[in-house]
């Protein structure tokens, strides 16, 4: 099993989803928390929203001197989207996450 992940047999996991997760490639796995961030994030579910958020700044790349810089300031976005959804301000991480996945999409897209 993968680390950090909290197994317990007695879950029932969509083995359509774990298949779907498993094989997918990491930058259709960062659309996909985005997709679970922007979806909670309408349902208002700030724990939620939040450990999307936190996920995607855990996916970030400090590494390599030319991806710190768009990572950093990705990292800030990320960050004040945690501090709005703590402060019940949804709508304004919702538009920022929306347009982050749009910008994702369309790089992606371009590649």
């Amino acid at each position: 099993m993968y680390a950090g992940t909290n197994y317990n047999p007695n879950n029932k996991l969509n083995p359509y989803l774990v298949t779907e997760l498993t094989s997918a490639k990491p930058d259709e796995l960062i659309l996909k928390v985005y997709d679970f961030a922007i979806l909670n994030c309408k349902r208002d579910n700030m724990i939620k929203t939040n450990d999307a958020l936190q996920v995607l700044i855990n996916s970030l790349n400090f590494g390599d001197p030319k991806a710190s810089e768009i990572s950093m300031g990705l990292m800030r976005l990320y960050e004040y989207c945690q501090e709005e959804m703590r402060k019940h301000n949804s709508s304004v991480v919702l538009k920022v996450l929306t347009e982050l996945k749009d910008a994702w999409v369309s790089a992606l897209n371009k590649g």
